[in-house]
């Protein structure tokens, strides 16, 4: 079944002779200098998974704000057109109509 070597491998490792108190305290600066690196790269990595999902979030809200500017820009294009001014003059009931002269400029003397 199993040979000795793994059982007692796994015997000592359970009794702590693998990876004894002595060896944290020989090398109790690499240790926490390996768990800080590690725990400096989780932070990082979650970081910068939050900012790209902010990032995808506002890139498709900017994509709407465009969209909308848009429609926006061409409604008030359509509104400025001078036939649609004056259809709007007329269902008013103004009594407004274009005028057939061209403009003139007054000069004071």
């Amino acid at each position: 079944m199993s040979s000795p070597a793994r059982i007692s491998f796994i015997s000592r490792l359970l009794y702590g002779q693998v990876i004894s108190v002595d060896f944290f305290l020989r090398h109790w600066l690499v240790i926490f200098t390996a768990l800080a690196i590690i725990m400096m790269y989780i932070t990082n990595k979650y970081n910068t998974q939050t900012k790209m999902e902010e990032i995808r979030v506002l890139t498709r809200e900017l994509e709407i704000v465009k969209t909308e500017r848009i429609r926006v820009r061409s409604a008030y294009m359509s509104r400025i057109r001078e036939s649609e001014m004056q259809q709007l003059v007329d269902s008013i009931g103004l009594g407004l109509s274009v005028s057939e002269q061209p403009p003139y400029k007054l000069s004071l003397r």
